[in-house]
Protein backbone atom coordinates (compact mmCIF):
# COMPACT_ATOMS: atom_id res chain seq x y z
CA UNK A 1 0.00 0.00 0.00
CA UNK A 2 1.47 3.32 -1.00
CA UNK A 3 1.49 6.30 1.28
CA UNK A 4 -1.13 7.99 -0.91
CA UNK A 5 -3.45 4.95 -0.69
CA UNK A 6 -2.89 4.73 3.07
CA UNK A 7 -3.84 8.40 3.46
CA UNK A 8 -6.94 7.94 1.31
CA UNK A 9 -7.95 4.95 3.46
CA UNK A 10 -7.58 6.98 6.66
CA UNK A 11 -9.64 9.79 5.11
CA UNK A 12 -12.36 7.30 4.14
CA UNK A 13 -12.45 5.91 7.68
CA UNK A 14 -12.77 9.39 9.16
CA UNK A 15 -15.53 10.32 6.71
CA UNK A 16 -17.44 7.12 7.51
CA UNK A 17 -17.03 7.73 11.23
CA UNK A 18 -18.50 11.22 10.74
CA UNK A 19 -21.55 9.72 8.99
CA UNK A 20 -22.14 7.31 11.89
CA UNK A 21 -21.81 10.14 14.40
CA UNK A 22 -24.16 12.25 12.26
CA UNK A 23 -26.70 9.43 12.40
CA UNK A 24 -26.68 9.37 16.21
CA UNK A 25 -26.85 13.16 16.48
CA UNK A 26 -29.72 13.41 13.98
CA UNK A 27 -31.81 10.87 15.89
CA UNK A 28 -30.99 12.36 19.29
CA UNK A 29 -31.68 15.94 18.16
CA UNK A 30 -34.76 15.03 16.14
CA UNK A 31 -33.14 16.50 13.03
CA UNK A 32 -35.11 14.36 10.58
CA UNK A 33 -34.03 16.18 7.41
CA UNK A 34 -30.40 15.65 8.51
CA UNK A 35 -31.24 11.98 9.11
CA UNK A 36 -32.59 11.62 5.58
CA UNK A 37 -29.58 13.41 4.07
CA UNK A 38 -27.28 10.69 5.47
CA UNK A 39 -28.84 8.04 3.20
CA UNK A 40 -28.49 7.16 -0.47
CA UNK A 41 -31.65 7.84 -2.53
CA UNK A 42 -32.57 4.14 -2.19
CA UNK A 43 -31.43 3.95 1.45
CA UNK A 44 -33.35 1.80 3.91
CA UNK A 45 -33.50 1.39 7.68
CA UNK A 46 -34.55 -1.72 9.57
CA UNK A 47 -35.59 -1.28 13.20
CA UNK A 48 -37.52 -4.57 13.43
CA UNK A 49 -34.78 -6.04 15.64
CA UNK A 50 -35.77 -3.46 18.27
CA UNK A 51 -39.54 -3.79 17.85
CA UNK A 52 -39.84 -1.19 15.11
CA UNK A 53 -40.40 -1.12 11.38
CA UNK A 54 -38.40 -1.43 8.14
CA UNK A 55 -38.57 0.69 5.02
CA UNK A 56 -37.18 3.53 2.93
CA UNK A 57 -35.19 6.07 4.96
CA UNK A 58 -37.68 8.90 4.35
CA UNK A 59 -40.57 6.79 5.68
CA UNK A 60 -38.50 5.67 8.65
CA UNK A 61 -37.63 9.30 9.44
CA UNK A 62 -41.35 10.09 9.70
CA UNK A 63 -41.90 7.00 11.88
CA UNK A 64 -39.00 7.98 14.15
CA UNK A 65 -40.27 11.54 14.41
CA UNK A 66 -43.60 10.26 15.70
CA UNK A 67 -42.15 7.53 17.93
CA UNK A 68 -39.39 9.61 19.49
CA UNK A 69 -41.89 12.21 20.73
CA UNK A 70 -42.38 9.85 23.67
CA UNK A 71 -38.70 10.36 24.54
CA UNK A 72 -37.75 14.05 24.33
CA UNK A 73 -34.40 13.28 25.98
CA UNK A 74 -32.27 10.66 24.25
CA UNK A 75 -28.57 10.10 23.78
CA UNK A 76 -27.18 7.43 21.48
CA UNK A 77 -23.67 6.33 22.27
CA UNK A 78 -22.29 4.42 19.27
CA UNK A 79 -19.03 2.69 20.20
CA UNK A 80 -16.69 -0.14 19.19
CA UNK A 81 -16.99 0.86 15.54
CA UNK A 82 -15.53 -1.73 13.19
CA UNK A 83 -15.18 -0.34 9.67
CA UNK A 84 -14.57 -2.82 6.85
CA UNK A 85 -13.76 -1.07 3.59
CA UNK A 86 -14.16 -2.80 0.26
CA UNK A 87 -10.69 -3.89 -0.89
CA UNK A 88 -9.95 -3.68 -4.60
CA UNK A 89 -6.51 -5.26 -4.57
CA UNK A 90 -4.91 -2.77 -2.23
CA UNK A 91 -7.17 0.14 -3.11
CA UNK A 92 -10.29 1.22 -1.25
CA UNK A 93 -13.53 0.63 -3.11
CA UNK A 94 -16.82 2.47 -2.89
CA UNK A 95 -18.52 0.26 -0.30
CA UNK A 96 -18.05 -0.20 3.43
CA UNK A 97 -19.67 -2.11 6.27
CA UNK A 98 -19.71 -0.79 9.81
CA UNK A 99 -20.63 -2.84 12.85
CA UNK A 100 -20.97 -0.73 15.96
CA UNK A 101 -22.39 -1.30 19.41
CA UNK A 102 -24.84 1.18 20.90
CA UNK A 103 -26.16 2.23 24.26
CA UNK A 104 -29.26 4.38 24.12
CA UNK A 105 -30.67 5.87 27.33
CA UNK A 106 -33.94 7.80 26.90
CA UNK A 107 -36.25 9.70 29.24
CA UNK A 108 -40.00 9.67 28.88
CA UNK A 109 -42.02 12.80 28.19
CA UNK A 110 -43.34 13.74 31.64
CA UNK A 111 -46.46 15.33 30.11
CA UNK A 112 -47.41 11.88 28.85
CA UNK A 113 -46.68 10.28 32.23
CA UNK A 114 -49.35 9.78 34.84
CA UNK A 115 -49.22 9.51 38.57
CA UNK A 116 -46.76 11.10 41.00
CA UNK A 117 -43.99 11.44 38.37
CA UNK A 118 -46.02 13.68 36.08
CA UNK A 119 -45.08 17.35 36.00
CA UNK A 120 -47.92 19.87 36.07
CA UNK A 121 -48.54 21.44 32.65
CA UNK A 122 -46.66 24.71 32.30
CA UNK A 123 -44.11 23.89 35.00
CA UNK A 124 -40.42 24.41 34.30
CA UNK A 125 -39.90 20.65 33.99
CA UNK A 126 -43.02 19.94 31.94
CA UNK A 127 -42.08 17.70 29.01
CA UNK A 128 -38.51 17.22 30.21
CA UNK A 129 -36.92 14.36 32.03
CA UNK A 130 -36.58 14.96 35.74
CA UNK A 131 -33.23 14.02 37.18
CA UNK A 132 -30.48 12.11 35.41
CA UNK A 133 -31.99 8.63 35.49
CA UNK A 134 -33.28 7.40 32.14
CA UNK A 135 -36.62 5.61 32.03
CA UNK A 136 -35.70 3.38 29.12
CA UNK A 137 -32.27 2.04 28.18
CA UNK A 138 -31.46 -0.24 25.29
CA UNK A 139 -28.25 -1.71 23.96
CA UNK A 140 -27.26 -3.65 20.90
CA UNK A 141 -25.46 -3.44 17.59
CA UNK A 142 -25.97 -1.49 14.40
CA UNK A 143 -24.92 -2.82 11.02
CA UNK A 144 -24.45 -0.09 8.43
CA UNK A 145 -23.76 -0.56 4.75
CA UNK A 146 -22.34 2.61 3.21
CA UNK A 147 -21.65 3.58 -0.39
CA UNK A 148 -19.44 6.34 -1.69
CA UNK A 149 -21.48 8.87 -3.68
CA UNK A 150 -20.81 12.29 -5.19
CA UNK A 151 -21.36 14.13 -1.88
CA UNK A 152 -19.29 11.55 0.05
CA UNK A 153 -20.10 8.42 2.03
CA UNK A 154 -23.82 7.73 2.55
CA UNK A 155 -25.78 5.03 4.36
CA UNK A 156 -27.34 2.45 2.02
CA UNK A 157 -28.80 0.36 4.86
CA UNK A 158 -28.84 0.38 8.63
CA UNK A 159 -30.10 -2.55 10.67
CA UNK A 160 -30.64 -2.49 14.43
CA UNK A 161 -29.93 -5.64 16.43
CA UNK A 162 -31.17 -4.96 19.95
CA UNK A 163 -29.51 -7.22 22.52
CA UNK A 164 -31.19 -5.99 25.70
CA UNK A 165 -33.45 -3.32 27.15
CA UNK A 166 -34.48 -2.00 30.52
CA UNK A 167 -37.88 -0.37 30.81
CA UNK A 168 -39.76 1.45 33.58
CA UNK A 169 -40.60 -0.87 36.41
CA UNK A 170 -38.12 -3.52 35.25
Amino acid sequence: MTQRVALATVMDRLAIDAVITGYAVAVDDGAWSDYGALFTPDGRADYRGAGGVEGPADEIARWLEETMRLFPVRQHLIVNRRIDLEDLGGYTGDRAEVRADYLNPMCLDRQAASGPDADPPGSADSGRARGATPDFVTGGRYTFELHRAEPGWLIRTVTVHEKWRRTPGA
